[in-house]
């Protein structure tokens, strides 16, 4: 039998590493309320120290990505994991509200820029060829959907079994894993003497921002970041507060998980065959009209898991696709690092997601402004990535293996 190629096993390690990253991410939402009761906070400011979460890991991605290009990802990947699972373990014995936030909005923020899809598809970019490149991305983003559909249905139960507390000291254990992981993906690829006549990070910086395409990625991939936070961190208070119980609103949230794994096969592979930026904007018309749909039908138990389902094919298809651009505009050697900046505006989006969902909340008593500020947001978003120009710059920078 032969043996899988080396990017495949690779991209088959990060997957996994993303699942358990992204899985423990995106439990956080079931603990929304359980926080704010023991801190004695409103949903806003839980709500702030999760969009401060989402602030520092955009921050902090670009630079994790960087590391990653210059020194291979596995080493962050491995201490980014023990911080991970140190910050998530630490918002149980944090003693006040900012130690809550320092523990879950910052040290947690940080670790996720070195766990999640800018290392990795450092590491991936650098291995998978150009025609199998969006499948690899892919398989990656879809671990990302694994961890969602697994970690939220097991943190609803670890909840109720063990307190929130109990429930976090289990999942930072769990967070431990990916270190032992890493060496899978192999060591650093090896640069050739052309790569290092390449044009340096910062002449690709300068490019890339001179590219109107890079700018326009950064736009769209905001929308994409405020939907997911927004969705992620208040979808199952919504649920609760309008009459669902609380256990079909976590299988709600894991549905969105089971829907992107199919959904992020699918637009990976698309990517390979199909003009990215016009599957970007199907993606966004999509979620534009199960916004609709959400809004006007009748909400019940068929309704939400009907919602977290086919949200959920529409989820995180939009990061194969936008790494894949990247990709496509710039090359290869400098993947993480420029990715890392387009999904800087990802987490900008992603803050004011988090954030404005309990703001609006705890003013009005509704979520009804911010559901439609994400239904305009979609049809931005839509037109946005329809006028991207994805001809090549002109000094496009592939890494040889």
């Amino acid at each position: 039998m032969r043996s899988l190629p080396r990017w495949l096993i690779a991209s088959i390690c990060g997957a996994l590493i993303v699942t358990i990253a992204m899985g423990v991410r995106q439990t956080f939402g079931v603990f929304l309320v359980p926080l704010s009761e023991a801190f004695g906070l409103g949903r806003e400011q839980v709500g702030l120290t999760l969009a401060i979460q989402n602030l520092v890991f955009g921050i902090a991605t670009p630079f994790a990505g960087a590391l990653a290009d210059r020194y291979g990802g596995q080493r962050l990947l491995a201490v980014g994991a023990i911080v991970y699972a140190l910050g998530v373990a630490a918002v149980t014995i944090a003693a006040s509200p900012l130690l809550l936030l320092v523990a879950l909005g910052v040290v947690v923020g940080l670790a996720q820029s070195a766990t999640t899809f800018a290392p990795v598809f450092g590491v991936i970019g650098q291995l998978a060829p150009p025609a199998r490149r969006g499948f690899a991305f892919g398989l990656v983003t879809a671990g990302g959907s694994v961890g969602m559909f697994a970690f939220v249905p097991l943190a609803q139960l670890l909840l109720a079994a063990l307190g929130w507390q109990g429930a976090l000291l289990a999942l930072a254990a769990v967070m431990v894993l990916p270190a032992v992981l890493t060496p899978a993906l192999g060591a650093p690829a090896r640069r050739t003497g052309a790569a290092d006549n390449a044009p340096s990070g910062q002449q690709v910086i300068a490019l890339a921002l001179r590219h109107p395409g890079y700018a326009l990625l950064f736009a769209g991939f905001f929308v994409c970041g405020f939907h997911v936070a927004f969705i992620a961190t208040h979808l199952p208070a919504y649920l609760v507060d309008s009459g669902i119980g609380a256990t079909v609103a976590a299988v709600a949230l894991a549905l969105i998980g089971l829907g992107n794994i199919a959904g992020s096969y699918l637009f990976g592979a698309l990517g390979d065959r199909m003009v990215k930026k016009q599957v970007l904007s199907g993606i966004y018309l999509g979620r534009a009209i199960i916004f609709v749909l959400f809004l006007i039908v009748p909400l019940t138990d068929a309704s939400a898991l009907a919602f977290g389902l086919s949200i959920g094919v529409l989820w995180l298809g939009t990061v194969p696709l936008t790494s894949g651009l990247v990709a496509q505009l710039f090359g290869t050697r400098y993947l993480g690092m420029l990715y890392g900046f387009v999904f800087f505006g990802h987490q900008i989006g992603a803050f004011l997601g988090a954030w404005m969902g309990g703001a609006v909340y705890d003013r009005t008593v509704s979520y009804l402004p911010v559901w439609l500020a994400a239904l305009a947001l979609s049809l931005a978003a839509t037109a946005i990535h329809w006028l991207i120009d994805d001809r090549p710059a002109r000094q496009v920078v592939e890494q040889p293996v």
